[in-house]
């Protein structure tokens, strides 16, 4: 009633056979999320810096960037943003994003234990949070 199967299987683990593509593990795959939402809010602190300079926010930046240079190996590439008009609802947009992308690197750093990362995300978000309202 049935034909049997006659070629190999495409799923390799259901084959047992040593996969042609590199896994990577847990940890690396928090790593690499841990290090885009951080990216990600360096890019949008440095654009909110280039809105409304402040000394608070060029702390942070470099704190960002700090854990970047730790969890990548490497010190991240920055644009330089051009100082532009500020505008209020730009300027509350744009902390709402960091708030959101704070809380983002913070769920992932509690995940893989990382206490310096999420400490950090945490405070950004504390940050974001009040000038967002304000």
């Amino acid at each position: 009633m049935y034909e049997p199967i006659r070629t190999k299987s495409v799923h390799s683990t259901v084959a047992r056979t040593p996969s042609d593509f590199p896994h990577r593990s847990r940890e690396e795959e928090l790593d690499i999320q841990l290090a885009g939402h951080l990216a990600a809010l360096l890019a949008v602190t440095d654009e909110l810096r280039a809105l409304a300079p402040s000394a608070e926010l060029d702390v942070a930046a470099e704190r960002l960037a700090g854990q970047l240079t730790r969890l990548r190996g490497a010190s991240p590439s920055r644009a330089g943003v051009a100082a532009a008009a500020s505008s209020t609802p730009r300027l509350d947009a744009l902390h709402q994003r960091a708030h959101a992308l704070a809380g983002r690197a913070l769920v992932v750093a509690a995940s893989r234990a990382d206490t310096a990362a999420a400490i950090l995300s945490a405070e950004r978000m504390d940050a974001h949070a009040v000038t967002a309202v304000a």
